[in-house]
């Protein structure tokens, strides 16, 4: 019987998945990988896998022998060598779409919580005190802000949608996107350093490419506009978390709320943690009920779709199955 490996998940089960690809014939065996020595025991011999947030790298792509696919459990897919899988004839998909609203929500919920300095101004009534928690300067109000998007895929678009109720000017970097697209959303096309200069509060919501790591970086922080705020709900390795500390601790950042980081869980040790003017969340932005049943819907039939020889949606290491 051919088999499905999943090599790691954070769902309190596989049931889901099970019940989709056993009525296709399909047996699943998973772990909870966190090396590529342990993703290469357990997908070296199966036929589909399909993966989380363990490291997929070349090796362990490899020493496969059957795979007919890699399904990313997301969005994102810079867990899985892409070249690797390339050079196998393997196919990755990815899974886009599935949390547009909830990720989108959550940054406003983040734009707005930084603004009016939600978390200061709670901790001083739960402290016992009244009053404001913070200098009345800090009280942002939208509508006379500056908010730059980079990125305007499904995600940084929803964003910009949610925004625009709210009268701030908007401007968007997304090299791919025609200004004119952008124009229509009532945002300007604009460069990145002219968007880190201009911008009162900038938003990631661009890829982990080889151009965008480390995009956040001392140097761009020195372009961002002094007392800026950072919001990143992108990738991770967008930021470099320890020069955005050293920002955060001169002032050039005013404030800070993420939801993803270069390495994950966040270190005990990281200078980001205990600072009343930063958010952090636990990569914890697409959840909802909804979202995680349709990931986990999609990514089983995207396996199923393989295994019968359908043509095969979100490719995104440019193999097609012959």
């Amino acid at each position: 019987m051919p088999t499905v490996a999943i090599t790691d998940f954070t769902f309190p089960d596989l049931e889901v998945e099970k019940r989709i690809l056993q009525s296709a014939g399909l047996s699943v065996v998973s772990d909870q990988c966190r090396t590529p020595e342990t993703v290469a025991s357990l997908t070296a011999d199966v036929d589909y896998v399909i993966t989380q947030f363990a490291p997929v790298t070349a090796a362990a792509i490899e020493a496969m022998k059957n795979a007919r696919i890699i399904v990313r459990y997301g969005v994102g897919y810079d867990n899985v060598d892409l070249d690797a899988s390339r050079k196998r004839e393997i196919p990755v998909c990815n899974i886009p779409g599935f949390c547009t609203d909830e990720v989108a929500e959550h940054t406003v919920a983040f734009i707005l919580a930084t603004t009016r300095c939600v978390k200061q101004n709670d901790a001083r009534v739960q402290s016992g005190q009244w009053g404001l928690g913070v200098t009345l300067e800090d009280m942002k109000s939208l509508r006379d802000m500056t908010i730059g998007v980079v990125g305007l895929g499904r995600i940084g678009r929803g964003v910009v949608e949610r925004l625009t109720p709210f009268k701030c000017r908007l401007l968007v970097f997304d090299p791919v996107v025609p200004p004119d697209q952008i124009e229509q959303l009532g945002a300007t096309s604009v460069t990145l350093q002219q968007l880190f200069s201009e911008s009162d509060l900038v938003t990631l919501h661009c890829p982990s490419t080889d151009q965008t790591r480390g995009l956040i970086n001392t140097t761009t922080l020195a372009q961002i506009k002094p007392g800026a705020i950072l919001i990143n709900l992108g990738r991770g390795d967008l930021v470099n978390s320890d020069d955005l500390a050293t920002a955060l601790d001169t002032g050039q950042i005013r404030a800070a709320a993420l939801d993803v980081f270069e390495t994950e869980p966040l270190p005990s040790d990281s200078r980001l943690r205990g600072r009343d003017n930063v958010i952090l969340a636990s990569h914890i932005s697409s959840a909802s009920v909804s979202a995680q049943r349709t990931l986990r819907e999609s990514a089983a039939n995207l396996v199923v779709m393989r295994h019968l020889g359908e043509p095969l949606p979100n490719i995104v290491n440019g193999v097609e199955p012959s």
